[in-house]
C-alpha cells in the first residue's frame, strides 16, 4: 500500500524520549489527578489483517501464554494512553500492534538462549525479517524493528524516539512496574486483565530478566542493574517487576 507520508503513517514522527520531558506541564497527564477516560477493553478493537493474523500465529507458536497475553495488554494500554492524553497523535494502528505482538519475541526459548544478542536486538531482527517475509512493506518493518530495539531504553534522557517507540515503551513499562498507571482508568486495567490474564506475569517476567542476565551479563537488560553487575547480585529490575503493587491484585 502506497502512502503519501510514510514517516507519519508508520509512526516515525519524533517525540521526546524522556517521559519527564514528554509529560512536563501536560494538560491532562501532569499533576496528582490526571485525566482517566472511562475506557474498557471492548472500546479498543485489535487491528485485523492477513499480516496481523500471520504474525499472531507466529508469536503464539513461539511465546508462552503469559508473554502472548502481555503483548495484547501492551496494545490496549498504549492505545488508551494516546486516546486520552495525545489525541492529535497519528500513526498506523496495525504497525503499533505488530510492534506489541513482537516486542518480546526475543525472550522465546528459540531465541533467548541461542544468540549472544540482547533479547530486544535479536527480537527486532526476527520481527523485521518476519514482516518482510510475510509481505509487509519495509517502512513498516523498520518502524517495528526500531521500536523493539529501543523499547527498554528507560534511562535515556536526551533526544527523541519514534512515536510508535514511545508508546511501546510507556505501555510496556506500565504493565511491568506500573509507573504512570494512573494515566489510564482502573476499569481498563480490570477489563484488559480479564480478557488477557496476567497469570503471574510479574514473577514470570522477573524470571526472564534473571535468566537473560545469567546467560548474557553484558545484555541490554543489565542497564537496569548496578555498574559491573555480576551473577549472584540481586537484580534491581527483577525486584521492581516483582513489586508491582498496582498489578498485584490481577496476577
Amino acid at each position: 500500500m502506497a502512502v503519501s507520508d510514510p514517516v507519519a503513517f508508520y509512526g516515525f514522527t519524533p517525540v521526546p524520549r524522556d517521559p519527564e520531558v514528554l509529560f512536563k506541564d501536560h494538560p491532562t497527564a501532569s499533576g496528582d489527578h490526571p485525566k482517566q477516560d472511562l475506557l474498557e477493553v471492548s472500546n479498543i478493537p485489535l487491528p485485523d489483517s492477513p499480516l496481523v493474523n500471520d504474525v499472531k500465529a507466529f508469536v503464539k507458536n513461539h511465546l508462552d501464554e503469559q508473554t502472548f497475553n502481555h503483548s495484547h495488554r501492551v496494545y490496549i494500554y498504549g492505545t488508551a494512553l494516546v486516546k486520552t492524553h495525545f489525541p492529535t497523535w497519528s500513526y498506523d494502528a496495525e504497525t503499533y500492534f505488530l510492534a506489541c505482538l513482537l516486542h518480546d519475541i526475543g525472550t522465546a526459548e528459540r531465541f533467548l538462549s541461542t544468540t549472544k544478542l540482547s533479547f530486544e536486538f535479536k527480537g527486532a531482527i526476527v520481527a523485521r525479517d518476519l514482516i518482510l517475509s510475510l509481505g509487509g512493506v519495509e517502512d513498516q518493518a523498520d518502524s517495528v524493528c526500531d521500536a523493539i530495539v529501543r523499547h527498554q531504553d528507560i534511562f535515556v534522557k536526551g533526544g527523541n524516539i519514534t512515536m510508535v517507540g514511545q508508546i511501546l515503551q510507556l505501555s510496556t513499562i506500565l504493565g511491568q512496574s506500573s509507573p504512570r498507571a494512573n494515566l489510564i482508568h482502573p476499569r481498563l486495567i480490570e477489563t484488559t486483565t480479564a480478557a488477557y490474564p496476567r497469570k503471574g506475569w510479574s514473577e514470570h517476567f522477573a524470571r526472564v530478566v534473571e535468566k537473560e542476565l545469567t546467560l548474557k551479563p553484558w545484555c541490554h537488560t543489565s542497564t537496569f542493574e548496578v555498574p559491573g553487575w555480576k551473577e549472584g547480585v540481586k537484580s534491581n529490575f527483577a525486584t521492581d517487576v516483582r513489586q508491582n503493587e498496582v498489578m498485584k491484585p490481577f496476577d
